[in-house]
């Protein structure tokens, strides 16, 4: 029994020496000689295995990185520029810096916005959700609201707003993997450039039905009106299939656009707010006084001709001395009275007592009689 077990021992022993060389013969035979700078390459990766390089992971990348002849087609968007930099020292090359890039969620479908029409029932998946009908809503273009994209972001950069039921970006944490934009089964979810100091305008829709049917199934849905590619003056905005899209390389970030939407479907992403000065009370003017126009000054009164002319003088020193002082009298008291007639009185003339006037006129009449004496003299 002893000998038996020895007997195994020692064959088994003797079967696997014999292996193990001849693997060792085989693997000197067929082996495959590697570049080790894909290791290098591979140690200043992020490490990620995103796949947003369009790669199976990070040694895949830097494999693609040493065997290509430049580094243009080539990005890692989660390292961005800096990675990409020392890639290029390791490989002795040079690259260029590209735009840093973050995802955009172009639908303005809100509960608000766009209202169910059904309840949805079945397993809570976008991808399922779209294999079975268009959605729980009136537009078949918009977010389906399961939050595929979010499940799939390795770097937590997506959530979804329980208030509006569509998903939210952190641009902070948000790498461009793409990952999210393959996970989106209406494509509402698009990689667009960050823009200076983030500033970014885009159309959030991506209805294409025509104007009235999107319009009815959801109030900030594009129509398609054109408006917004008329006024641009860079020709950044083109409309077709009934929905706009930006040029993100065209734009200038004018926000013409914004203003002439009738719907408020495109949106304006960190622009400063304007601020509007406070309004100062108006200061008291000092009051002016305003000079007093004098008044020209009356005419001067035209020289009275004297009571008692020189002919009259003459006729009265050819009358006897009595009759002359008489008329003399009558003459000078009647001119008295005229005087006084054309002073001006203090109350508006005024025919309120016609009694008083009669006296008035028949006082005028009285002088006239010794004139008349006169004359006959």
């Amino acid at each position: 029994m002893t000998q038996t077990i020895i007997w195994t021992i020692a064959i088994i022993t003797g079967l696997g020496i014999i292996l193990a060389v001849v693997l060792y013969l085989v693997a000197k035979k067929f082996k495959v000689e590697e570049d080790p700078r894909i290791d290098e390459v591979e140690k200043v990766m992020p490490g990620a295995n995103c796949g947003g390089c369009g790669f199976a992971g990070c040694r895949a990348f830097a494999q693609s990185c040493v065997e290509a002849p430049n580094l243009d087609n080539n990005y890692c968007p989660v390292g961005g520029n800096e990675v990409m930099k020392k890639v290029a020292a390791v490989l002795g090359m040079e690259v260029k810096e590209k735009t840093p890039m973050v995802a955009v969620v172009r639908c303005n479908g809100t509960c608000a916005n766009r209202p169910k029409t059904n309840e949805y029932g079945g397993y809570q998946s976008c991808r399922v959700k779209a294999q079975l009908y268009t959605g729980d809503t009136g537009c078949a273009y918009g977010c389906l609201g399961c939050g595929d994209c979010v499940s799939v972001c390795q770097f937590g950069a997506l959530s979804m707003d329980p208030e509006t039921g569509l998903p939210v970006v952190d641009e902070e944490k948000c790498t461009a993997c793409g990952a999210c934009v393959k996970a989106c089964p209406h494509n509402i979810i698009e990689l667009r450039n960050k823009g200076r100091r983030n500033m970014r305008v885009y159309v959030s829709c991506v209805n294409h039905d025509k104007g009235g049917v999107a319009k009815k199934a959801c109030k900030a849905a594009c129509i398609g009106c054109g408006l917004c590619a008329k006024t641009c003056p860079f020709g950044a905005i083109t409309v077709e299939n009934n929905v706009a899209y930006i040029d993100y390389e065209k734009c200038r970030m004018c926000k013409k656009c914004v203003a002439v939407c009738p719907t408020g479907a495109i949106h304006a992403v960190n622009f400063p707010v304007p601020k509007v000065a406070p309004e100062k009370p108006a200061a008291e003017k000092p009051a002016v006084e305003k000079p007093v126009a004098e008044k020209p000054a009356a005419p001067a009164a035209a020289p009275k001709a004297p009571v008692i002319d020189a002919a009259m003088e003459a006729k009265l020193a050819a009358m006897d001395p009595e009759k002359a002082e008489k008329v003399r009298k009558a003459l000078l008291a009647k001119a008295a009275k005229a005087a006084e007639a054309d002073k001006p009185s203090a109350a508006p003339a005024k025919e309120e007592n016609p009694e008083a006037a009669k006296p008035a006129e028949e006082k005028k009449v009285e002088p006239a009689a010794p004139a008349a004496e006169t004359k006959k003299e």
